[in-house]
């Protein structure tokens, strides 16, 4: 396929809340509820044809700016306003191809956010929905699959100034290589006040879905688990030898990673942690299992000190730390090993750190790689955009934790979920007389998201959403 030239015609900004199911918390943040974004963007071929694509995303508050001095309600004004000002940049640019409507606009978005001191993690927040709403008109307008429409380039992806180092890599070449798979192991997230075991718990959700890790363990069957640790050694080895505990019942192997969340001043302090971790028998096998650290150090200081001798521990990866397209090479020179993959990034951000992948990995013995890490992706259009995404990396695991803390399409019409059930039906399952995430033997089936558009058949209620509100600017900081 040849990439069209297209342009941005509407924007329609809508969000819902939700409610979690127990309380997630990690690093500073304790979540119990919630919204999300969702949007649809109209756009126009030069022959006039048009298609309308849909994307959603968490207003996730204390992930984007953990600033103590903004409350939740702020932080969520802070994403509106960065929809905003992308959908001003994208509804006002010349016609051009899908990665170039993001490639032109990245810089100057970047400098107008800076100007009203929004970060570029929430900066990029904005544009992240609208490509992906402006990819899935495309593929919806082509008749393609996700899989189908990246293979054969019709983004347009190419060598642009924000990213130089494409220049000398074949694009094409490298796309047609990619292969998606039809299942993908889930990473189950335990977060900091998960109960481990039902002795743990005082009182009990009681909503017929798991609760506790052993539990989660019985009923889903998983291999991959992705556990947050809270930056308090005392506490974390004990929490960590309680989930060891009950991850070694498994006479299959499982795989660990753990998340930081920023919660260390420095590298030497989570080295601190490892190593107790390496000298603890009851972790032992837990420690064998380990396969990399997440963003361990506080964003402020994590690109400027070295983390080799973490790195020779476990490899090190960033995720807040990774605002802009030149995070990653930044942090390889510091010696963290891989990057988040995260569609609240950008999906073409993904995209251009597996090519550099690629080339580092072939210039040299260590290994560079992409982790497939969540955002509280609710089932509908933000999940399955995520996983297409991932899976299209080559990324065989996942983490997933909205299925745990969000009951199904909680809060949603009946007839929405049972839409998203009938067009995927590998992917959801009718239990209990709800519509909830179908994890067998630890993995869930992912081949129907081949079909046409970004992942998804269907497309989200927009009548059973709230039109969002106009961000609050400037801010005003709670008293």
């Amino acid at each position: 396929m040849t990439a069209p030239r297209l342009k941005v015609v509407e924007i329609t900004r809508r969000e819902r809340p939700y409610k979690l199911r127990m309380p997630f918390r990690f690093g500073v943040m304790t979540a119990t509820h919630g919204r999300q974004a969702v949007i649809a963007v109209r756009i126009r071929l030069d022959d006039g044809l048009e298609e309308t694509g849909y994307a959603a995303e968490a207003l996730g508050a204390k992930w984007f700016d953990k600033s103590p001095t903004l409350s939740d309600e702020d932080n969520h004004h802070q994403l509106r306003k960065a929809i905003e000002l992308a959908g001003e940049a994208y509804l006002s640019a010349d016609p051009s191809t899908a990665f170039g409507l993001f490639a032109d606009s990245y810089r100057s978005h970047l400098h107008v956010c800076a100007a009203i001191d929004l970060n570029p993690l929430v900066a990029n927040y904005g544009p992240a929905l609208i490509d992906r709403a402006v990819f899935d008109a495309l593929c919806r307008m082509h008749g393609a699959s996700f899989y189908q429409a990246m293979r054969s380039n019709l983004p347009g992806i190419a060598s642009h100034p924000i990213v130089p180092e494409l220049e000398s890599v074949d694009i094409g070449a490298l796309l047609r290589s990619l292969s998606p798979a039809s299942t993908i192991d889930v990473r189950h997230t335990v977060g900091l006040l998960d109960p481990i075991t039902r002795a743990d718990q005082a009182e009990r959700v009681g909503d017929g879905l798991p609760e506790t890790l052993e539990e989660v363990v019985a009923a889903y069957g998983n291999r991959y688990f992705k556990i947050k640790v809270g930056g308090d050694d005392a506490a974390d080895l004990e929490r960590l030898e309680r989930i060891a505990a009950v991850l070694d019942r498994s006479a299959e192997p499982y795989f660990v990673t753990l998340d930081g969340n920023e919660q260390y001043e420095s590298a030497d302090i989570a080295l601190g942690l490892l190593r107790r971790v390496g000298e603890s028998e009851r972790l032992r096998r837990l420690r064998a299992s380990m396969l990399y650290l997440e963003q361990p150090i506080k964003r402020a200081v994590a690109l400027s000190r070295p983390v080799e001798a973490l790195a020779a521990l476990t490899p090190v990866i960033i995720d807040e730390s990774d605002g802009e397209l030149s995070s990653f090479p930044r942090a390889r020179g510091l010696g963290y090993r891989g990057v988040s993959s995260k569609a609240c990034k950008g999906f073409y951000k993904s995209f251009i750190n597996l090519v550099r992948c690629r080339v580092w990995n072939a210039e040299g013995p260590d290994r560079h790689f992409l982790s497939a890490e969540d955002l509280t992706c609710e089932p509908g259009v933000a999940l399955q955009q995520d996983l297409a995404l991932v899976n299209m990396l080559g990324l065989t695991h996942v983490e997933r934790n909205a299925h745990h803390f969000i009951d199904g399409f909680d809060g949603r019409p009946e007839a929405e979920a049972m839409a998203w059930r009938q067009a995927h039906p590998d992917l959801y399952a009718l239990q209990g007389g709800r519509v909830r995430l179908a994890i067998t033997d630890g993995r869930l089936g992912i081949g129907s998201l081949d079909m046409a558009g970004f992942g998804s058949a269907a497309v989200p209620d927009l009548e059973a959403t709230e039109a969002m509100p106009v961000a609050r600017w400037p801010l005003r900081n709670p008293a």
